[in-house]
Formats: C-alpha cells, structure tokens, sequence
C-alpha cells in the first residue's frame, strides 16, 4: 500500500477517534446541562408548591377534606405538571394542565418521599416521556401528610438531543471526508519530490551513459525533511558521478600507461626479431630496455593493488614503532638512492614513538625521499628531519628541487596525476606514489602536507598522531 494512501488512512482514523470522543463530550455535557435545567425547574416548582400549599392550607384540613390549594396554573410552564399525593397514595389534587391524565408513579419513589427523601424518576407512559420528581410535604411539627410530584416533559430534551446527534453524525462525516481528502492533497505534494526521487533513480538505473549521473533533483524547500533526503540524494549522485569519473580517468590512464612500456617491449622484440639478437650490444639494449619497462608495469601494478586494498578498506596492524630508528634506515637508503648527484642530510631528530605499520610508514618515507631526489637536480640537497609537537610527531622531507606550481599543488595526491608528465614518466614514476603516501597517512591517523614554490622547491610533511611509553605499557 502507498505510502500516501496510509498516511491518508492514518490521518483519517485518528481524525475520527478525536471526533468521535468530542462528539460523545459534546452530547454528554449538553445533555448534563439540559438535564439539570429540567431538574432545578422541577425542583424549584416543588419547593414553591409545598411553601405556598403550607402557607395557604391547614394540611390536616386539607387531608381530611380531600382537597388542597394548588398555585395558579400560570406559575408554571406549559409542561410541567404538578399533582399531589395522601400517605395512602391517593392523588389528592393535580394541575389543570394535566387534564384527565395522572402523573404515572412509582412505589418506590413515593415510599422514599414518605421516608422524607426526594427522588427524581423517568417514565414512559401513553406515549409521554416525563421527568419526575417526588418530594414530601411537611407540617411545621415536620411530620410527613403528604407527597408532591412535579413532572415535566422531556420531549424538548430528546429533540434537542436527537438535532444534536444528527448534527454530529452530518458534520462528522463532512468533516472526515474533507479530511481525508485533504490530507490526500497533503500527502500527495508532500510526498512528490519521493516520487521525483523515485523516478530520477529509475531514469539513472536505465540509463546507459555517464551523463544520466549529472542529473540533479530540484529542492524547493531545502530545510524540511523530504528537502534534506533531496539534498542528500544529490550529494549521494554527485559522489557517484565522482567516482565514476576516477574509473574512467583510471582506466584510461592505465591504459596509457601500459601502452608505452608495451609499445617498448613490442619495439625491442621487433628489433631482436630482425637480427638484433646475434649483435651483443645490441641485446643487451634491447634486453635491458625490456627489463626496465617490465620492472615499470609490476611496480605499477603493485602500487594498484595497493590503493585497490585501501579502497576495499584494509586495516592496518597497528603497533609501536620508533619512528626516529625508521627515519634513521630510510636516511641510509636514501644516501645509497641520492649517490653522488644529490645530498642528502639528516636534521633535528628528535626520538619519537608512534602507533604504525612499521613497513608502510617506511614505505611512505621512501616515496617522498624518492620524489625528492628524482625533481631536485644535481648538486642539490634532500633533509629529512624529525621532531615531536604537542600530541604529534612532525616528519619533514625538504629539498632543493623545482618545486611544484601553485596550480598543481590541490591535484598531486590524485591518482596518475603528474606536473610534468613526460619528465615523470623520463623517470620511471608511475602517478601512483603520492596517493600511496596520502592513503598510508590517513590509515594511521594522520595527514600529509605540502609547501612548494617553483625553483625553489618542496617540503612534505607527514603529521602523525604521537604514542607515549605510559600508554604503551598501560595498553599492554
């Protein structure tokens, strides 16, 4: 069942409890309230019966002569009826208005008034619906001769109430059905930019090109629930076109990337095909040639498989690791990679220790020293240095190099992104080693920064969160 239609439902149903129960309140304090009208009418008419009867009459008289004085018959309403009782129950005397028709008693109430207390009693009679009430009459000795009835018709009341319950059924009824209707408008435009969302997903699902992600769904009010999951569904096919414009670009830069070492490969196959394979020189060339661009594609390949793991979410195990014995080894190995076109220094080293992948964070470090050496030219210099900040530990590769241009700088840790593309590739990279770098610097809770000014050069540093002794020992 559609939403809309259960919300309409929902709407509707609670609409029509909370009708129904003010309805039932409505009637029920109306009927109080005509109910006690007819009651004080009564019993005030009662009350004046038994005052004027004491004053008028000798109620001893008035018993043995079987009559009694009744007030003048315009004293009281068209339908109120007033008759007087003996203690034996015969009607002594009774209102004009009443004609040749008698108030209909009931024993018990008539018992109950000789007993000294009123009661109030229904009857349905000839057709006459009368409200009753029966008092005692009193001598001023307070000795009980006698009982008053005074009734009045209810038939006023039960139309009131029988109007009253036809209205409520009408207007209820109009009432709910307006309601549902227009909580089906309601639902209906509430719910349209659901359905817009809908078919916007459907049109994306059938599409067959990349242009059906840059569809957008218009928010026409962007603060209200169903604005926000617009926005967010906006955000999510923003994301999606993203990505699928990082598999295409990758696809498309792995492919370039492997059609030059294959070309190479195909080249010297071609050359060693036609005779160069009996010259010896010429082999060795051809063969070295061959080599290196086989150690490019698995290097490549290699630093793929890694991103791919970091895209599948790999975790890395953690453990403590003395980054300042780290950075010591990799500044070995970088004075073997440096030989002697570049210098390579050790700076302020400061002994640090860290929670890390003792093997990727020196796999980071490689990278940047490599990065270093290749773009600063000969006669330049590389430092490496390491100190500690509040809560941190501060890695510092600086070098001499060419620097990066200002524009460069936002896209570097991008994946095959090169400044320089065909000095990058001159030199063996494969567009791969910075986002590596970045990766590996999140994975630990860090991040990686840069500065660089052309002809100047760079300086990367690696931020990486600091891990005490105490903890250490504490943790373990």
């Amino acid at each position: 069942m559609p939403i809309r239609i259960r919300l309409t439902l929902w709407y509707t149903a609670l609409l029509a409890a909370i009708l129904f129960i003010l309805s039932l309140s409505v009637y029920s304090f109306l009927y109080r309230a005509l109910l006690q009208e007819i009651d004080n009418t009564i019993h005030s008419h009662a009350d004046g019966v038994v005052a004027l009867f004491n004053e008028e009459n000798d109620p001893l008289t008035v018993l043995i002569s079987g009559r009694a004085r009744i007030p003048a018959i315009d004293v009281f309403a068209t339908q109120v009826y007033v008759q007087i009782r003996g203690r034996d129950g015969r009607v002594v005397q009774r209102s004009a208005n009443l004609g040749e028709f008698t108030l209909p008693g009931s024993e018990e109430a008539f018992r109950a008034s000789l007993a000294g207390r009123p009661m109030t009693y229904e009857t349905r009679e000839g057709g006459r619906h009368i409200r009753i009430y029966s008092a005692p009459i009193r001598l001023s000795s307070g000795q009980i001769i006698g009982v008053v009835e005074v009734g009045q018709s209810m038939e006023g009341l039960d139309a009131t109430l029988r109007t009253l319950r036809l209205s409520l059924l009408i207007g209820s009824i109009a009432g709910l059905l307006l309601a549902a209707l227009g909580g089906a408008f309601l639902a209906r435009t509430a719910l349209r930019p659901v359905d817009e969302i809908t078919r916007t997903a459907r049109q994306i699902a059938a599409g067959h090109g990349p242009e059906e992600l840059g569809r957008r769904l218009q928010i026409r009010q962007p603060n209200d629930e169903v604005g926000r999951l617009a926005s967010t569904f906006n955000e999510m096919l923003e994301r999606l076109e993203h990505l699928f414009q990082m598999q295409q670009r990758l696809v498309a830069d792995v492919s370039h990337e492997l059609r030059t070492p294959l070309t190479t490969l195909r080249g010297n196959l071609d050359l060693l095909r036609r005779g160069a394979i009996d010259d010896p020189q010429m082999r060795e060339e051809a063969l070295a040639a061959m080599e290196a661009e086989v150690n490019r594609m698995s290097r490549m390949l290699s630093d793929l498989l890694l991103l791919a793991q970091a895209d599948a979410g790999v975790q890395l195990q953690l453990k403590p690791v003395e980054l300042d014995t780290l950075l010591l080894e990799v500044y070995r190995q970088a004075l073997v990679m440096a030989g002697d076109r570049v210098k390579v220094h050790l700076g302020h080293e400061d002994q640090a220790l860290v929670m890390g992948d003792a093997d990727r964070l020196r796999q980071l470090l490689l990278n940047l020293v490599d990065n270093a050496i290749k773009y600063t030219p000969p006669g330049g210099e590389v430092t490496l240095s390491l100190a500690r900040e509040p809560g941190w530990v501060r890695v510092t590769v600086a070098d001499t190099g060419i620097g990066i241009a200002p524009e460069d700088l936002p896209h570097i840790f991008e994946r095959f992104y090169r400044a320089d593309k065909a000095r990058s590739r001159a030199m063996g990279g494969t567009g791969l080693g910075l986002s590596i770098v970045q990766w590996i610097a999140q994975a630990h809770g860090g991040q990686i920064t840069v500065e660089s000014r052309p002809g100047e050069g760079s300086k990367f540093t690696l931020w990486l969160p600091a891990h005490s002794t105490r903890s250490s020992s504490t943790a373990s």
